[in-house]
């Protein structure tokens, strides 16, 4: 089988169905079939918004479970049959950004990230999986694929945000934005041993998850400024942490004034609208201490490989979370990815993951 059909972004603003050649494995690398997909909302920044650019006939997606296809002749620890966790981010682990601390931007800012920003995604009959060894995790034995699929970004890129934070023992945090992340992040928190954590969001579906994932005190914009609430709610002291998870360019502003000095503000949040290398980010004045006042602004992108899918799983495995409540809707079927991507484009008031299952 040397052709193959995959969903893709033809170009900025459209999407369809296209034959592709079948990707090629070198020696160290693998070739998987999915068996269960998710469209995450960078697929719907790419795609309608250009956020990183026109891309023509690029296979779409990167978050997969599927079973091995083939291996490369230098591959040790997998084999086809195999069913694998594949990370959305998959490094190259030889490169002088991992020595230097840093695997998911290898080959420059976000290179770690392939799927559907430089390379053909996963919404393919096949995907093409480099360092397989370094980049594909086993798929725990009784762990559902909707569960493991969420591990793959929104569980790492949601931990990530508590775990750059630098949540201690007793701390007060806010999370800001209540999609998949977002709740993801609060999840994090919690098992980083925040003491009260607040949830900025409306969305009825994502707050009861939320709340069971731990969160404190729900707050909603329509009630006013997010930060003068979270400000008045913590007797004007404001939070040790902010995890950024969603909102636009003034998200950033909320967050400055609900940190207190010395704090630290996380974000894992896409800005995918703009223009470009102009573009500009903004930052309040006094609530950011005039520059002074040691609040860090920490970045990063989902971490990536099999060592941070393993870890996950493991916190899965032993019931340390439940990422499949952050799936709302199923999907049956390979022609049923389309559909599935449109709903996370148009984000219903039930929504919080749809996932689309291939057996």
């Amino acid at each position: 089988m040397n052709k193959m059909k995959g969903f893709a972004m033809l170009k900025i603003g459209e999407t369809g169905w296209i034959e592709k050649d079948r990707p090629k494995c070198g020696p160290r690398d693998a070739i998987v079939r999915p068996t269960c997909l998710a469209p995450c909302t960078s697929d719907v920044h790419t795609v309608w918004e250009g956020a990183i650019g026109d891309r023509h006939n690029m296979i779409l997606g990167h978050e997969a479970v599927g079973i091995v296809d083939e291996v490369g002749t230098e591959v040790k620890d997998f084999k086809p049959g195999d069913r694998v966790i594949v990370p959305a981010i998959t490094p190259d682990w030889d490169s002088e950004a991992v020595q230097r601390g840093f695997p998911s931007q290898t080959g420059g800012a976000c290179g770690g990230w392939k799927y559907s920003n430089f390379k053909d995604g996963v919404f393919g009959e096949f995907f093409h999986v480099n360092l397989a060894d370094n980049n594909l995790a086993h798929l725990p034995e009784g762990m559902s694929q909707e569960a493991a699929v969420m591990i793959t970004d929104m569980m790492s890129t949601g931990f990530m945000g508590a775990e750059n934070a630098g949540i201690e023992l007793g701390s007060t945090v806010a999370v800001l934005g209540i999609g998949a992340v977002g709740l993801c992040g609060i999840a994090g928190a919690k098992l980083r041993g925040a003491g009260r954590i607040f949830a900025v969001g409306t969305r009825p579906v994502s707050v009861e998850v939320a709340k069971k994932y731990g969160a404190t005190d729900i707050i909603s914009y329509r009630d006013g400024d997010t930060a003068e609430q979270i400000l008045d709610a913590t007797e004007g002291e404001g939070v040790d942490a902010v995890i950024i998870s969603g909102g636009g360019p003034d998200i950033l502003i909320d967050a400055c004034k609900m940190a207190k000095a010395g704090s630290k503000i996380s974000n894992n949040n896409y800005f995918g609208k703009g223009e470009g290398e102009k573009d500009t980010l903004p930052l309040c004045r006094v609530g950011w201490g005039f520059g002074m006042a040691d609040k860090d602004i920490i970045t990063g992108l989902c971490p990536g490989g099999r060592v941070r899918m393993e870890r996950l799983a493991d916190i899965v495995t032993y019931g340390r979370m439940d990422p499949e409540l952050l799936v709302t809707h199923k999907f049956k079927g390979f022609d049923k990815i389309e559909e599935a991507l449109l709903l996370m484009k148009e984000k219903p008031r039930d929504l919080i993951k749809p996932v689309v299952l291939l057996e």
